[in-house]
């Protein structure tokens, strides 16, 4: 058992030492991982306006601005002299719940943290800034320090499993999953290829909350999506949607929950006018909508 312990501890810190050049502190608040020459991969919400400062497990600072941020997904490219530090693999084996996994973390540059833990779930799902679904996620239980979202999760052999993003429940964390799609979507930031999705500007309440209040108003119950709120002069409020208006369908598709709406706006051409339908109180309208994009 000893010897067990013994070669589990050495493999972990040798594993450790391999992966801190590449696992940096990105700004005030968070961490990255370089993902390739002059590329440094991080969570949006770590970034603020302005030149980004990286800092390294050497102490090294460089300071790098913003190649392309998708706030929706929570994923930003950061592009920064990053030296002669070396990007590691990205695993090709899928996760599996009980796989040993190495959390690591450089929180704001204060100095690369590393902890030891399994791979809890696969496929989970959350929500992002923006209020869209994610899915795909690992879940695992390496404990983490606050500061330590956009720092690398990765297997025994030092393969990426996936990006840090944030701590649910009772510790566990969240991790955007390593594939070839976040692979593409990471090259495609870098080239500054920033997504492009239409934008109501509203807010909208749960589908059980639609349907308590119109029934406490002597409504029938209908399925859509219930506007609680809509921004001053947002394409919401400049086509005429109002606070209280159930949305029915929007550029044709139906929409009964907000992942419905996300998929609508999605899938709808941006910077032209599409149609809404919705129901105001009794009374069904269709208005023409401009979506901008974010």
């Amino acid at each position: 058992m000893t010897t067990t312990l013994q070669d589990l501890s050495k493999a972990v810190s040798e594993l450790v030492v391999r992966l801190s050049p590449a696992t940096v502190g990105v700004g005030h608040a968070g961490s990255g991982l370089v993902v390739g020459a002059g590329s440094v991969v991080t969570n949006a919400h770590n970034l603020r306006e302005g030149d980004v400062t990286v800092t390294f497990s050497d102490g090294r600072r460089a300071t790098g601005a913003v190649a392309g941020a998708d706030l929706h997904e929570d994923l930003a490219v950061v592009a920064v002299d990053t030296g002669s530090v070396a990007a590691p693999p990205f695993a090709t084996a899928d996760p599996v719940p009980g796989a040993l996994v190495v959390a690591m973390a450089n929180p704001a540059g204060v100095g690369v943290r590393a902890s030891l833990g399994v791979v809890s779930a696969v496929d989970v799902a959350f929500r992002g800034p923006g209020g869209r679904r994610v899915t795909g996620a690992i879940e695992h239980t390496a404990p983490l320090v606050r500061g330590s979202s956009g720092g690398p999760v990765v297997d025994a052999g030092g393969s990426v499993l996936g990006i840090d993003t944030h701590r649910v429940g009772d510790g566990a964390y969240l991790a955007v999953r390593a594939d070839e799609t976040l692979r593409a979507r990471i090259e495609a930031l870098g080239r500054g290829e920033t997504p492009r999705r239409a934008r109501l500007g509203i807010g909208v309440a749960p589908a059980h909350v639609a349907r308590r209040l119109r029934r406490a108003v002597g409504l029938p119950e209908r399925p859509g999506v219930l506007v609680h709120g809509v921004e001053p002069d947002g394409p919401a409020d400049r086509a005429g949607i109002r606070q209280g208006d159930l949305l029915v369908t929007v550029a044709g598709a139906p929409v009964t929950d907000v992942d419905e709406l996300a998929a609508a706006l999605d899938a709808a051409p941006v910077g032209q006018p599409v149609v809404v339908e919705l129901v105001r109180g009794a009374e069904e309208l269709s208005l023409s909508v401009e979506l901008p994009a974010t």
